[in-house]
């Protein structure tokens, strides 16, 4: 699962990376894309591996892919953005971190900001849509065997383009599977889902925002001061938790914004444990048992016999797997069994 980090010239995204990450800052910026690994924060995982005590802990993680800052400032600058935003159509969800301080006098406008960036991410849509059909426009005039499919894909790209242009969700457009499949391999930005991050001041890191009118309101909004959670990710485990105290926190905002990223790719964590490690594996929400063990190895999902499965509430409850057993609690899974967030799995196999 790769997730783009998207934001105007000075928004302060790659601080904001750098402090969910770990890394150092990169004070001149990025001059081109580059990625990053951010670990899942989950304080099952911690629990588990201190029950467990194995030799490591292995979080979930997701791939930051951090763009150079954007700029709209005249044609050529546009255009270097264009070609930057079709470079993470492949990405599964995009986040915009839009700038809210102000520095060297000059005065913030965060919801223009937000508005324009919008607007470019619909109007590189437009663009696409308008290179599919000009190219169905040459296919169709020549006779073939699938004349007829290029001339349904037309009209639904006419569709798609009428949609754009009159500022509607794209996804309204959308009217069945078939045409879910078409726009599928395309990648357009706006079906993507989305996170708005707000990069505050040092002043006023919880600063709320009305985006109504500009955002969907299912779009999920996030205020977090990149520079503090950035010395936060700095500092040892002891120091970070004075500081925290210092500043009343009991969690990072930066973990909260990872967690958030995680929900809206739609992504729920299960949970192997054993003397040698403790480790959360992401999948989407809805998968099967059998494709659960598929994810920790091919082998595990051609041999599925069952899968011993323990409620993470349950293990907390009772404290340990033996008393899990004498409550009864201990379930054998089979393989069209629907994964839950925080199941704890043990997948026996033959191969």
């Amino acid at each position: 699962m790769k997730t783009a980090f998207l934001g105007i010239t000075g928004s302060g995204k790659s601080t904001l990376l750098a402090a969910v990450s770990g890394r150092k800052v990169n004070t001149t910026g990025v001059s081109q894309i580059e990625e990053v690994i951010a670990k899942v924060p989950d304080e099952r995982l911690d629990w588990l591996f201190n029950l467990y005590k194995p030799k490591k802990n292995v979080p979930a993680t997701i791939d930051c892919l951090d763009l150079p800052g954007l700029s709209f400032a005249d044609d050529h600058s546009r255009a270097s953005a264009r070609k930057l935003l079709g470079n993470v159509r492949t990405t599964e969800l995009l986040v915009l971190v839009i700038r809210a301080f102000d520095s060297a006098g000059m005065k913030t406008e965060p919801l223009k900001e937000l508005s324009e960036l919008m607007t470019e991410i619909l109007l590189a849509d437009l663009e696409l849509v308008e290179t599919r059909i000009d190219k169905l426009k040459s296919q169709v005039s020549k006779p073939s065997k699938d004349q007829a499919k290029q001339k349904a894909e037309l009209d639904f790209q006419l569709k798609l383009r009428q949609t754009i242009e009159a500022e509607k969700p794209l996804k309204t457009a959308i009217a069945d599977d078939h045409e879910l499949e078409i726009v599928k391999p395309l990648g357009f930005l706006t079906l993507k889902p989305l996170v708005v991050v707000f990069n505050t001041s040092e002043s006023n890191p919880a600063q709320t925002f009305e985006t109504k009118g500009i955002i969907d309101s299912s779009i999920p909004v996030i205020s977090v001061c990149a520079e503090i959670e950035y010395e936060i990710s700095q500092l040892d485990a002891t120091s970070r938790a004075d500081f925290m105290k210092d500043l009343g926190l009991t969690e990072s905002a930066a973990h909260k914004f990872v967690r958030s990223c995680y929900s809206a790719l739609g992504l729920i964590n299960f949970f192997t444990v054993g003397p040698d490690e403790t480790r959360a594996w992401p999948i989407m929400a809805g998968t099967s048992a059998l494709d659960a063990a598929g994810k920790i190895h091919s082998d595990i999902k051609r041999g599925f016999i069952r899968a011993e499965t323990i409620s993470y509430e349950d293990l907390k409850k009772h404290g340990d797997e033996k008393a899990v057993k004498a409550a009864g609690r201990v379930r054998l899974e089979g393989k069209t069994y629907i994964v839950q967030d925080g199941d704890i799995m043990n997948f026996r196999f033959n191969v």
